[in-house]
């Protein structure tokens, strides 16, 4: 059981305790105990149980729960209340926006125990007239239920990835072979994905089968299969999952095929890639026709660049193939620092020093600190004195961690009416702004494309941060006008970030090709919260190479040099009235 693992089990016990209106000390004492395995950079299922509180820093009564849920899967509290409560109450308490108090309320006093009673109750106008709820809380209600259900049977990139790989791991044992390898929207690198695809070559597909049927965690669906497919679910969350069983010859090709969307493979051939008569006029028509050992020679017959994976989408990119017009993508190798993170300051896991130190330790040039602003009090948002405070401690971490260089940013709430948090002068302190929108989600997109624009032309906004403020899975963004929205960032030099969280994935790869036309630098910022966070910066870049993102068009490629410059030149291009004289920092 891993530390993520820990804390879930902890916030859930939480939440159920709040849900029974049980004592709030010991609520927050779970919540306490959450927190703090978060922020732990080591995994605790390797520490010596009787060593617990010395290492984790939890009491001893909370270290016995951590120990007890490590050999057991549970403790005593997390399984007391769910026994005491139904299932289908539990499971309500994963939709987004209905907290324990409200559910608890649905449950005593409309008896309600499944989101499907839920959804009835709502449709019915049951809902609205309790005490507390409403017309808008019903609504609210109803549409994250059907978000919820859009969402079922869908993973995350990431949890895709690794179920993939674990699949791919187990059959390439199990056949002796090595040509086994993810396809589909996971080899697309997809935000979310529907079905976890295989291909695995084999001369006795039924060793394959016998394996599939035998694996915990995945629920056989013999209907759908058959000698030579093997479908399924994976338990829990229900994602589709498909094996294709092909002979070793036809690996590369049906790999190929199994990757690539219907308009990438039906695509018309442009006459620039040398199509003769009775040449083969698709790249289906060219995998059916001959067999390849390499994906890289199939393009290269077709007359055509090579396109990695995730460009096989059927968005203009067999055109600029054609053309020999791909640009070389961003790598990973290409990031050298990292923009837009958390400290201990606001809502992060790790002190400042030790998310300069990761990074500085790990190769990197420049830590970009943006720590949430006074109006985001829920998330210990930095008044003006702390603000000076942290600044204070960036020049002392600074001189004594050079030519590491911690760029003093903050995470700048817009508020509803486009105004960035802070006054002028407290703005004018920092070497760059991200402004970020986490506050009256619910709005129309005349409304939320309004807002953003406001902000996006305040002097100080240097780069937009998670633009719609999706949750994927999770909750929906707001709705803006995308044109608009990066036409201004375009016209007012504002960067924007693609929030590396796999839950937020946001700008949305579909509008990075849009956005590189404008001309608009993009910034891969992980949003970490913790050291761990870092890892993400990956899932950021194969977004961005998804819209064909460049290292030329990718702000943190700079040098710190490169990076610091531009921020100061930016700054001194601001020419503030005089009301922005006085400033809090003299």
């Amino acid at each position: 059981m891993d530390n993520r693992a820990l804390t879930r089990a902890f916030r859930l016990a939480a939440q159920l305790m709040e849900l029974h209106d049980e004592n709030p000390f010991k609520i927050r004492a779970l919540e306490g105990t959450a927190a703090s395995l978060e922020a732990l950079s080591f995994p605790v299922a390797e520490v010596e149980r009787s060593g617990l509180p010395d290492r984790t820093g939890l009491s001893k009564t909370a270290a016995a729960k951590v120990a007890e849920l490590l050999d057991t899967g549970t403790f005593s509290d997390l399984q007391r209340l769910l026994d005491a409560t139904p299932p289908g109450v539990v499971e309500l308490l994963k939709i987004k926006g209905i907290g324990p108090k409200k559910i608890r309320a649905l449950w005593r006093e409309l008896g309600i125990e499944s989101a499907e009673q839920l959804r009835d109750a709502a449709e019915a106008d049951q809902v609205s007239k309790l005490k507390g709820f409403g017309q808008k809380t019903q609504q609210a209600i109803l549409e994250a239920l059907e978000f919820t259900d859009q969402s079922k049977g869908k993973l995350l990139y990431p949890q895709a990835e690794e179920l993939g790989e674990a699949l791919a791991r187990r059959l390439r044992e199990a056949l002796g072979t090595d040509q086994v390898a993810v396809a589909g929207e996971t080899r697309r690198r997809l935000e979310t994905v529907e079905t976890v695809a295989l291909v695995a070559a084999t001369d006795a597909p039924e060793k394959a089968h016998d394996l599939l049927n035998s694996l915990d965690g995945l629920v056989p669906a013999p209907a759908q299969s058959g000698p030579f497919a093997w479908r399924g679910t994976a338990a829990g969350s229900g994602v589709a999952v498909e094996v294709l069983l092909v002979a070793p010859e036809d690996f590369v090709n049906e790999l190929f095929l199994q990757t690539a969307t219907e308009a990438h493979l039906a695509e018309p051939l442009p006459s620039a890639a040398g199509q003769g008569p009775g040449q083969p006029a698709t790249l289906r028509q060219w995998a059916r026709r001959e067999k390849f050992e390499r994906e890289e020679a199939l393009y290269e017959r077709a007359g055509l660049q090579y396109l990695v994976p995730e460009l096989r989408e059927g968005l203009g990119e067999i055109a600029l193939a054609a053309e020999n017009k791909l640009p070389r993508l961003l790598e990973d190798g290409d990031i050298r620092g990292s923009l837009h993170n958390h400290s201990t300051y606001s809502d992060g896991n790790h002190s400042l020093r030790e998310m300069a130190t990761w990074l500085r330790d790990h190769g990197f040039e420049y830590l970009g600190i943006c720590d949430h602003s006074q109006a985001a009090h829920y998330a210990n948002g930095l008044s003006a004195d702390r603000v000076r405070q942290q600044h204070q401690e960036i020049d002392q971490l600074n001189a004594e961690l050079a030519p590491f260089r911690i760029f003093k940013g903050i995470e700048s709430d817009i508020l509803s009416d486009g105004a960035l948090d802070y006054t002028p002068d407290v703005l004018a302190s920092f070497d760059f702004i991200v402004a970020s929108v986490h506050s009256n989600l619910k709005m129309d997109e005349r409304k939320a494309t309004d807002r953003l624009l406001r902000a996006i032309a305040n002097p100080y906004c240097t780069m937009l941060g998670h633009p719609t403020g999706r949750l994927l899975l999770r909750r929906q963004g707001y709705p803006i006008d995308y044109k608009a929205v990066i036409d201004a960032c375009a016209q007012h030099q504002v960067i924007i970030e693609i929030n590396a969280n796999p839950w937020r994935l946001d700008l949305d790869w579909r509008w990075v090709r849009y956005a590189l036309d404008q001309g608009v630098q993009l910034s891969i910022n992980p949003d970490a919260h913790h050291t761990d966070g870092y890892a993400d910066t990956r899932y950021g870049v194969l977004m961005g190479r998804k819209g064909m993102l460049t290292k030329e068009m990718t702000f943190n490629t700079k040098s710190v040099d490169e990076a610091a410059t531009y921020f100061a030149a930016r700054k001194a291009a601001i020419k503030p009235s005089e009301v922005f004289r006085t400033s809090l920092f003299e």
